[in-house]
Parts: structure tokens; sequence; C-alpha cells
């Protein structure tokens, strides 16, 4: 069964590396890049806030190495030490991705609104669906063993429908640096454009790898109906 789990999850895991590693080298590259204004990850924010109407967001930092990310429930864009710090086109273009969400959240945009419907059911789903799915399976209990699929396919879901807020927010991101003119000349633009494409990889990898779980799954829920039947 294990040896079949890493069949199923081989190529999902090839495209997470393949996307780290697209993420890493992207980053190591325009992080030591300063951009034209001078302007750190905070900076940004605050420049950016004040010309898309977004000064309702609050912009705190927090601990880790990447860990930037926009919050909706509190309207909090949190940067890392090294966005938040950095003059760096890396940090210019993060810093403004995380506020094409808050620009998401203030538009009421669809996709963003679902994935944070459903993500009470995505952390209920995917424990009680694996946990479901074996009992099944063990038991001989095809019913219950579908049941766990079921619950356990929220997480392909959530998967699927974050793609398209990410890229969206990545849209927002180059629009805003574009008309506010933060982005000063076309290797800036350049260099944006390469750090967003990059993270894009690594939510393509991660739809991917929910999709090779899903699959694997159903294989396993499968094999509780053939029992029965036998």
């Amino acid at each position: 069964m294990y040896f079949e789990y890493l069949l199923y999850m081989l190529p999902g895991l090839l495209l997470s590396l393949f996307a780290q590693s697209k993420v890493t080298s992207a980053y190591k590259k325009w992080s030591q890049v300063r951009n034209y204004h001078n302007l750190t990850g905070l900076e940004t924010a605050e420049q950016l806030k004040l010309r898309v109407g977004l000064e309702n967001v609050k912009v705190t930092r927090t601990r880790g190495t990447l860990t930037d990310h926009y919050d909706p429930r509190n309207d909090t864009l949190a940067l890392s030490p090294e966005v938040a710090d950095q003059p760096s086109v890396a940090a210019m273009a993060i810093t403004a991705h995380e506020l094409g969400h808050a620009m998401q959240d203030k538009t009421s945009y669809g996709p963003m609104r679902l994935r944070t419907m459903i993500v009470p059911l995505v952390s209920f789903g995917s424990n009680i669906g694996i946990i479901l799915v074996m009992i099944g399976v063990l038991l001989s209990l095809s019913n219950l063993a579908t049941i766990g699929v079921v619950l356990f396919s929220s997480t392909a879901v959530f998967s699927l429908v974050t793609l398209p807020v990410e890229i969206d927010a990545s849209k927002r991101a180059r629009a805003m640096l574009d008309q506010t003119g933060l982005v000063a000349n076309e290797e800036e633009r350049v260099g944006v454009k390469q750090m967003l494409d990059a993270a894009a990889w690594t939510y393509v990898a991660g739809l991917a790898t929910s999709l090779m779980q899903l699959m694997y799954y159903i294989s396993v829920a499968g094999r509780a109906s053939g029992r029965r039947r036998s």
C-alpha cells in the first residue's frame, strides 16, 4: 500500500520540487536587486495602501521566512522580516501580491469568498475522510469508504479554488505596481513577473498533489466495494 501511495504521489512530488526550485531561484536573484524607489516591503505596503484605496488594511510583522500573508478576517497584512525590511524587487512583488488578496477582499472576489467559506469543511474532511476510508476498507463497508472519499475531496476542491485566487492576486499586484509607478523600469517589471510566476507554480503543484491523493483514496475505497461483492 505504501509503494502504491508513493506511485500516486510521485508526479505531485516532482512538480512540487520543480516549483520550489523556481521560487528559490527567483527569490535568490531578485532579493538581491534593489528596487528603483528603494522601498522596503513595509514602505511598499504603505504606498500601495494609500494609492489604491486600502487604507483599512493593517500592516504587521510575522516570524519566519516567506511567511507573508493577508488575513481577511481582520484585514491584516503580515510581512516576514526579509520582506518587511528589504528594499528589493522580491520584497516589492511579494507585498503587492498579498495586497492583491486585500483588493480581492475589498471587491468581494467570488473565488476568494468561496475559499474562505470552505476552510472549516476542508479542515474536517482532510482528517476524518482518510479515517473513514481506512475503516471502510478494513470492515468492507463500501458506503463508509465512499463517504470518506467525498469528505476528503474537499481538499482537492480547496486547491482548485486556490489556484485562480492566487493567479488573480498576482495579476492585481502587477497592475497596482504599474498603475502607481512603483515599478519604474523593465528590469523591475521582469523581476516582479518572475517572482509571481514562480509562486504560481507552487499552487499548481499543490493542486496536482491534492488530485493524486484523491485518486489514491478513490482506488483504496474501491477495494471495500470489491471485498463486499466477493
